[in-house]
């Protein structure tokens, strides 16, 4: 009998006390005795196998903390066992369980040398490897074999040299590595598909921004030389003037507007309206204010970055209605409301009902905003935006649902 058993066969029987020390070794009654230092089959998470002299100081101290049973044990100056296999050791040594992965076959000189060859001269066919192991039986020492009865021996040896053979020609099928091996498979295809997506897409970003930036330049080449904007293409009185991708609409020739308050207490304004527009990202106006040198600008320009469209439409974003000529709130097709009714004072519409029939609008507010804050809008045929105070990966999204309510009111006015 190997230590690690004899120690549990005695911890089942209640017999430890029959455990005592003579010199270097330990013996368990008048039945077996082992080295103190001798190795059992119990392998530690860490790796390394406990020895006899561990487990017996172990098993018989359980019932302290864990952190006096380590201080007792360093005052002997004894290895420890550790705290994760506290109770997986003292649930097998006890009897709770029958095995555990952690009891580990090991080399054994003599006996695993004999064994091998008895077996190997048996079954030739058998791999010299396969009985490279020890028995989780075998005797630790020729003192305690001799001190088995010749019976027992006989019935332990039989019973180690079938676990020995089983443990030894198992071999694992598949590890974390070959599981990912696939026998006739190429992945080259998906890797090559996946790349040509990711460069047309972004050869379409690119387009889309060289788009952009030709749009906008055309449109403020013609304010800077006080052109209209068909005059900059070439276009006389009697041609027929271009627009932005509003065929047919009946919304003014030219770049579409969008208002926006010039109040600081609102969201958007024109401070910040771009990088939310534009990048999807909400900047405090005050923030961005601070950021920004030079005065105020009277109009920014906007575009759709993030979408999959060919075609880009670029929007004026105003915040100075009064500035507005007759001709230009044909262009209007949107506006950002602060909620006051003082916003629309002096705008060439009759109420409420004419300008969002007209116009879309939008009421930006924080997610957890008091409803009185939207009273007076949740009367108005207006879209409520909310974005989050502090989830600023949340603003992408809000950003398109602008975009979306925007583009699907421009379809149905340029249909009308």
């Amino acid at each position: 009998m190997d230590p690690l058993s004899a120690l549990r066969d005695f911890t089942m029987r209640g017999d430890l006390e029959k455990v005592v020390r003579a010199g270097e070794e330990f013996r368990f009654g008048t039945d077996y005795s082992f080295p103190c230092a001798a190795e059992t089959a119990y392998r530690s998470k860490q790796g390394s196998l406990y020895t006899l002299e561990t487990l017996l100081f172990f098993v018989t101290h359980h019932h302290l903390k864990h952190t006096d049973y380590i201080q007792s044990a360093r005052l002997r100056h004894l290895p420890t066992v550790t705290f994760i296999d506290r109770k997986p050791l003292l649930d097998y040594l006890q009897g709770k369980i029958s095995s555990s992965d952690a009891i580990q076959l090991f080399p054994s000189s003599s006996s695993s040398a004999s064994a091998s060859a008895a077996a190997a001269a048996a079954d030739p066919a058998m791999p010299p490897d396969a009985f490279a192991f020890a028995f989780a039986a075998a005797p630790a020492s020729a003192s305690a074999f001799a001190a088995e009865p010749e019976g027992e021996a006989e019935e332990d040896a039989a019973a180690v040299d079938v676990m020995a053979l089983v443990r030894a020609v198992e071999r694992p099928l598949k590890d974390r590595e070959a599981i990912l091996e696939c026998k006739n498979r190429d992945f080259y295809s998906v890797l090559v598909a996946s790349t040509r997506r990711e460069e047309e897409r972004q050869r379409i970003e690119s387009q889309q921004r060289k788009d952009g930036l030709v749009a906008k330049s055309r449109l403020m080449g013609a304010e800077d030389r006080g052109l209209g904007f068909g005059e900059e293409l070439g276009f006389g009185d009697s041609a027929i003037k271009p627009k932005l991708n509003l065929k047919g609409s009946k919304i003014g020739e030219g770049v579409p507007i969008i208002l926006v308050p010039s109040a600081f207490q609102t969201l958007i304004t024109i401070y910040n309206v771009k990088e939310f527009l534009e990048d999807g990202v909400f900047i405090p106006t005050d923030v961005k204010a601070k950021q920004m040198k030079g005065p105020k600008p009277d109009c920014v320009t906007v575009q759709k970055k993030f979408s999959r469209d060919r075609v880009v439409t670029a929007y004026e974003v105003r915040d100075k209605p009064s500035a507005l000529k007759s001709e230009d709130w044909d262009r209007v097709v949107a506006v950002f409301v602060l909620g006051k009714e003082w916003q629309f004072k002096d705008w060439p519409f009759k109420d409420h009902v004419e300008i969002f029939n007209k116009i879309i609008g939008f009421f930006m507010r924080f997610e957890d905003d008091s409803v009185e804050s939207a009273k007076i809008v949740k009367q108005w045929n207006v879209k409520i935006i909310s974005i989050s105070k502090n989830k600023r990966h949340q603003d992408r999204a809000a950003a398109l649902e602008v975009w979306e309510k925007l583009e699907e009111f421009v379809r149905s006015r340029s249909h009308a």
